[in-house]
């Protein structure tokens, strides 16, 4: 909280200007005393409220205010449900060419990610988004295309940390989020998903891959459109 906090605090009083480009990482680390996973999670945080975007191979770059895209925007029923089809129509070929193209450790950044998903499972909502986040970028990353990892950076950043217009987190994985045994079993469900995914790129086996991710994303859409039918989400 405290890196987000100074880093917001220096993009609002003007110390970094919009176009101007953060720190580099290290140098983040080294200034807040602070380990890289807390770096990256105010980054990832600072980018899920506008105020910046990482651009894949050139850095992390603050972004003019007006650029940022709303919440309250992003957390309207039409809007991600436009948001989830996004998703469908990018990760699924992404996946696809990730089975072809990953080298040895690109594959074992997919399934180190997957891990972690199961890993942090129980640990809540903000737990669970940021695991699902990168297995997602990881995915994205092993197609070895910047057009694909640019896509789905905009998407980890600024749609799947999607919002309810109250400000609390809509878990991407869980839907409607309901607690107790039925969310134990839909978290297994997700778990399993992503499984299918890992399974279909280590075997290089692009159909496989593109049928485990639009399967994958075609249930987190069935998801989502129960939790607006509960209301959850409106």
């Amino acid at each position: 909280m405290r890196v987000i906090e100074a880093l917001k605090q220096r993009i609002e009083v003007g110390e970094l200007q919009p176009g101007n480009r953060l720190p580099p990482e290290t140098a983040l680390v080294e200034s807040f005393g602070v380990s890289r996973t807390v770096v990256r999670e105010a980054i990832t945080a600072l980018a899920v409220d506008g105020y910046v975007e990482p651009r894949h191979g050139a850095g992390v770059f603050v972004l003019a205010r007006e650029m940022s895209v709303s919440p309250m925007r992003l957390g309207s029923p039409a809007s991600l449900l436009d948001c989830m089809e996004l998703r469908i129509a990018v990760e699924v070929e992404a996946a696809a060419l990730a089975a072809v193209r990953r080298s040895s450790a690109q594959e074992a950044a997919i399934r180190e990610a997957h891990k972690a998903l199961h890993r942090l499972g129980e640990d809540g909502r903000e737990a669970r988004t940021r695991a699902d986040v990168e297995f997602h970028l990881a995915v994205a990353n092993a197609t070895n295309n910047t057009c694909f990892i640019d896509a789905a950076e905009m998407l980890a950043h600024r749609v799947m940390p999607l919002l309810r217009p109250n400000g609390e987190t809509l878990d991407p994985i869980n839907g409607a989020g309901e607690s107790g045994q039925r969310d134990g079993e839909r978290l297994r469900a997700i778990v399993e998903e992503h499984a299918a995914i890992l399974d279909a790129i280590s075997a290089a086996d692009p159909a496989a891959a593109r049928s485990a991710m639009r399967l994958h994303l075609s249930n987190a859409e069935r998801r989502l459109q129960r939790t607006q039918a509960l209301g959850l989400a409106s």
